[in-house]
């Protein structure tokens, strides 16, 4: 006849040990890395909005990452629908203010704030002086009185004009946002 173990490992008081301790052997799930016996702590996406996961060590995890495109095979079409559908149920997230301490170039610019930086030549982290006087250089050099008959200069003109817009709101509703 079989006995059941009556062995306990709480000694009669339920919280005795700490949680995750036990007599049993731990799991250790290694990287999904060919050839890497490390221990795969990092959960990463196999393919977007998948929730099949591999599991990489911390080095390969970063290797990962570091070439991972949320948007790879997609059209810009359809990467900015899928942004724009995903921005929406995540509006909640999208100003938080906790955030708001950090300068530009730490995510706290929009896609559209990045590429008019881009458009006006600066880097991610230009201050909003910086962007007035990359607008008036390149609005002076691009200016239909100045390039009269150029069409491309009237389209630069134009992007800048868009860009200097797009940063001049983005400015100013940091600057309104209650603290």
């Amino acid at each position: 006849m079989a006995r059941n173990p009556t062995r306990s490992n709480d000694w009669g008081f339920p919280r005795w040990r700490g949680y995750g301790s036990s007599r049993e052997a731990t799991t250790v799930r290694l990287c999904d890395r060919h050839g890497c016996d490390a221990p795969g702590n990092c959960p990463a996406p196999k393919s977007p909005n998948s929730p099949d996961r591999w599991y990489f060590c911390e080095a390969h995890a970063a290797e990962y990452n570091r070439g991972w495109n949320y948007f790879e095979g997609l059209s810009a079409e359809e990467a900015a629908q899928r942004e724009a559908s995903e921005s929406r149920t995540a509006s909640g997230y999208a100003n938080a203010s906790h955030y708001a301490w950090g300068g530009p170039g730490d995510g706290s610019r929009s896609r559209d704030e990045m590429r008019a930086l881009e458009a006006l030549e600066l880097e991610s982290d230009a201050d909003f002086d910086a962007v007035k006087a990359a607008w008036r250089r390149l609005a002076k050099a691009n200016h239909p009185d100045v390039r009269p008959g150029d069409a491309d200069a009237a389209v630069r003109f134009q992007a800048v004009q868009a860009a200097y817009e797009v940063l001049r709101t983005a400015e100013e509703r940091r600057e309104w946002r209650p603290s």
